[in-house]
């Protein structure tokens, strides 16, 4: 009999997880509702990654979508109208489509008598856990429609980001992949006509235009080579990030790159302070903030140094002391955390801290894009330039030998 993990919230909203023996996943979840919990995640025991369940933290619509929800619903409930009426409404205002349903499973949660964060939980591919957390800690503080507020800025502070980083690099993308596509044109078929001419000649060739030879022929001869390691590094790769050793290796790299890691720096630590900053404001403990937060941050280097924060803050210590400990904190935020925490509003400076650094990565992704531009430009003029260089000087020595 299979032996599945869980992660579930109570009766009381409080998260608890363990594992249970049952004969397919459906027992299990039968079995947890028996004991009175609401499953927010299932995952085989030998399960090697939590993607791989039906209970996850992907979302299934976007955070456009999801901010706007959060954004009526906070209205609905500043204006006193009844959580089950504001969620039948907000249910006839969404199309067909993942979030519909789930907001129509969520209304018969709450027919049912279960609170809107347990009702929220049982949706964790829309819901993620500090959503839902945040939406408990509003309704124990009485103070749900402010946290809404503040969950649908984020969520759309969040987009935006998002939104700006797809535009910066749609540019750069889309000239890679035309000047690729002229350059394999060129090799594989206008070459090796011009080509031809040389080879009957019996001239000596230039050694630029003998190497753009050779690798017309390479192209021509074992496309199918490359396309074929192309297509296998997709699913190499995902088996590969399977393993947490190279998950690490991975995000180690990405924080060591040129240019880009301090831009992804600035990043994670954007969404590391406004997210715990958010999860203090609206009432959660910090040391189920900080969990929660470990979550929402990917990079498994800055997790592995979070599960240290933890534990010292855990065991009495502040958390700018444990933060001022790893150098992956930089001082500002340190500095920021310390003085927030002496003035009693930790919260504040952490999204403070948090919207500075996001600052700073938009700057940073303007500059960059603005020189990467004219550099894929010339990187392109460049190509061509040689592709044409290695076709002109053999003419070039075929005119000379005929006059």
């Amino acid at each position: 009999m299979p032996t599945y993990r869980y992660k579930a919230y109570s009766s009381s909203g409080a998260s608890v997880s363990g594992s249970l023996e049952a004969e397919s996943e459906r027992m299990a979840m039968q079995q947890l509702k028996g004991k009175g919990l609401l499953p927010r995640e299932l995952l085989e025991s030998g399960g090697i990654d939590q993607g791989s369940s039906s209970f996850s933290f992907r979302r299934g619509v976007s955070a456009e979508d999801l901010s706007l929800f959060t954004r009526r619903l906070a209205t609905l409930v500043a204006s006193s109208v009844p959580l089950f009426e504001a969620m039948g409404s907000l249910c006839e205002q969404e199309e067909n489509g993942p979030l519909r349903q789930a907001l129509v499973r969520v209304k018969e949660r709450i027919a049912e008598g279960m609170s809107l964060s347990r009702a929220l939980a049982g949706e964790p591919k829309i819901f993620g856990e500090s959503y839902v957390s945040m939406v408990a800690a509003g309704e124990a503080g009485g103070a749900l429609d402010a946290v809404l507020e503040r969950l649908a800025d984020f969520l759309e502070e969040q987009e935006q980001v998002r939104s700006k980083v797809t535009s910066a690099l749609s540019y750069p993308i889309l000239m890679v992949l035309v000047g690729g596509g002229v350059m394999v044109f060129l090799l594989t078929v206008v070459i090796p006509r011009i080509v031809s001419i040389f080879e009957d000649s019996k001239a000596a060739l230039p050694f630029i235009t003998i190497a753009l030879i050779k690798v017309s022929h390479f192209l021509r001869g074992w496309w199918w080579l490359l396309a074929a390691l192309m297509i296998a590094t997709v699913p190499l790769y995902k088996k590969a990030m399977l393993r947490d050793d190279l998950r690490l290796k991975r995000d180690e790299l990405l924080l060591k790159l040129p240019l880009a890691g301090g831009m992804l720096q600035r990043l994670i630590l954007s969404r590391f302070a406004r997210v715990l900053g958010l999860l203090l404001a609206s009432g959660v403990p910090i040391m189920r903030a900080l969990d929660i937060t470990g979550e929402v941050v990917v990079n498994r280097v800055y997790r592995a140094y979070l599960r240290g924060v933890m534990e010292e803050v855990a065991q009495g210590g502040s958390l700018s002391g444990s933060l001022k400990k790893s150098p992956l904190f930089p001082p500002l935020l340190v500095h920021l955390a310390g003085v927030g925490e002496k003035g009693g509003n930790l919260d504040q400076m952490l999204v403070k801290a948090g919207v500075t650094y996001e600052r700073e990565f938009s700057a940073r992704l303007t500059r960059l894009m603005g020189l990467m531009e004219p550099l894929l430009v010339l990187a392109m003029g460049l190509a061509v330039g040689i592709v044409v260089l290695a076709v002109l000087l053999p003419i070039f020595e075929l005119n000379q030998l005929i006059k």
